[in-house]
Parts: C-alpha cells; sequence; structure tokens
C-alpha cells in the first residue's frame, strides 16, 4: 500500500485556502462544549494528552486517566460521518485518499486503546452535547475505577 502523501493540491481560491487554516486540531468548538459540561458535572480529565502505547501513539481530546476512558469528538468532514461527511467536488486526487487515511488512523487508534485496556468513546460533532455527555459517563461508569493503582500521568 503506497501511504505516500501526494503533492499539495491548489487551493480552489483564496477564501477556500483561508477557511481550510482556520480549522483546528484542538479545541474545536464540540469539544469545548464536551469538555466544559464534563467539568461543570464534576468529571476532571487531561485534554489532548498523548499515550504513548506499545502499538501507536494516541491524542485523545479528552482522557479520563485513572478509569482509562479516551474521548475523540470526531468533525463530520474529516472523519467521513456517515450522515453528514461530504465528499469535496475539487482535487479529489488529493482528498480522497486523505480522508481515507483519517479513518484508518482512528481504527487504528481504536485497536491500539482497546490492546492497552483503554475504553474508547467517538462522538460526532454533531451530536447533542447530552447524548455525548451521556456516552463518556456511561463509559466511565463501567470503566474500573482505577483505584489501588496509579494513575497514568
Amino acid at each position: 500500500m503506497n501511504t505516500a502523501v501526494p503533492e499539495y493540491p491548489q487551493p480552489l481560491n483564496a477564501g477556500r485556502s483561508a477557511n481550510m487554516r482556520a480549522n483546528r486540531r484542538k479545541d474545536t468548538k464540540p469539544e469545548l462544549a464536551l469538555r466544559r459540561e464534563l467539568h461543570r458535572q464534576g468529571y476532571r480529565y487531561r485534554k489532548d494528552y498523548r499515550l504513548d502505547l506499545a502499538d501507536a501513539r494516541v491524542r485523545p481530546d479528552i482522557a479520563f486517566t485513572a478509569r482509562r476512558v479516551a474521548v475523540f469528538v470526531d468533525g463530520c468532514f474529516w472523519h467521513c460521518c456517515p450522515e453528514h461527511g461530504t465528499q469535496p467536488a475539487n482535487n479529489t486526487w488529493y482528498w480522497a485518499p486523505k480522508l481515507k487515511r483519517n479513518v484508518e488512523r482512528d481504527r487504528a487508534a481504536d485497536e491500539a486503546l482497546a490492546a492497552a485496556g483503554w475504553r474508547v468513546v467517538r462522538v460526532w460533532e454533531h451530536e447533542s452535547i447530552e447524548g455525548a455527555v451521556a456516552a463518556v459517563v456511561a463509559a466511565l461508569a463501567s470503566a474500573p475505577s482505577g483505584a489501588g493503582r496509579r494513575a497514568q500521568a
């Protein structure tokens, strides 16, 4: 499998280029909203925390280290949401493989975390805050408390 990144395409126009440059890797609005609500409910966590696992290096958006729960807030475009993900009409030779690699990297991260004993929660940016918080709280409730074991910090 050829994983080489093709030459970077020319932007369609300056406005689109500025729009794409403004996309953040961390601290996105949906991520901030989820973190804010979790914090309001008394949950404490690490944000954008790097985990050096045996098989991979992973950076969950939110990590509950003592309970080994990793939370990812996935953007519909970047992670190919089945409901809202769209394929770009321009520079498809560049975008199709790039978006496919994003999804493959997500699955590899999920597998590496599961192999290391972590629970993975993935929420889409379009999900309600209430639904996202419920998914995280359910994962935390079913995770071992970590008592008697030093938290990875």
